[in-house]
């Protein structure tokens, strides 16, 4: 059994789930519109130039958690699903999964998106685990913290090797790793099979200075 690692947003999925939620609270009229969707589009850009701070984009994109009860938010999840995750899984996504799933490969999300959004896109893609963004609850209701380290840029390493040491059968050895990002690079170095996936320009780059495989899954192409 190998190790088939994904990043999730505009991987597996068209579209940044995170900052697709954050539309959808837009929407919803759960927050104030101009200032939070200012504030959500800047992060984005700013993750995409590898230049996010984490900590200032989590301190807004996890107060909404706080503010509203588990019905409320289960409620609106299903909608966001509905809405805005379904029209963007990729098909060659599925595709993908379901080779790697032929194989006997164990199928590992690694995203620097939290929990609460990307459990249930886990799921309904059908992967054996997630690792994620964990958001710190207590007495049953969300506290806008997290709990251990977030898994993005080197985190994601961190992360994986952690959950590694409970998974006997698997190591990362003959691992994949799948990804868009250059804000991955970290744990695309760390496998012996990384590929780009729609890479952005930085990973493109050094994509190909490093001679690892780029394909798409938004018009089949590989090389």
């Amino acid at each position: 059994m190998s190790l088939a690692i994904f990043d999730l947003d505009n991987t597996l999925l068209s579209c940044d789930s995170d900052h697709a939620w954050g539309e959808f609270l837009v929407e919803q009229g759960a927050v104030d519109a101009a200032a939070y969707r200012r504030a959500n589009d800047t992060f984005l850009s700013d993750y995409r130039e590898g230049k996010l701070d984490l900590d200032a984009y989590l301190a807004m994109a996890l107060k909404p958690l706080t503010e509203h009860g588990d019905e409320q938010l289960k409620a609106w999840h299903q909608q966001f699903m509905a809405s805005r995750i379904e029209p963007h899984v990729l098909a060659r996504g599925e595709e993908l999964l379901a080779w790697h799933r032929r194989r006997g490969d164990f199928l590992l999300i690694v995203t620097a998106t939290n929990r609460f959004i990307t459990g249930p896109i886990a799921e309904r893609l059908g992967v054996d685990d997630l690792i994620a963004v964990e958001v710190e609850r207590k007495n049953g209701r969300y506290t806008g913290n997290i709990e251990g380290v977030p898994s993005y840029r080197e985190g994601k390493v961190t992360r994986v090797n952690a959950w590694l040491e409970a998974q006997p059968r698997l190591t990362l050895d003959d691992a994949w790793f799948y990804s868009d990002s250059i804000n991955d690079r970290f744990l695309l170095e760390a496998v012996p099979n990384p590929v780009a996936v729609d890479p952005d320009d930085e990973l493109r780059k050094l994509a190909n200075e490093q001679q690892w495989r780029v394909m798409s899954l938004r018009d089949g192409s590989t090389r």
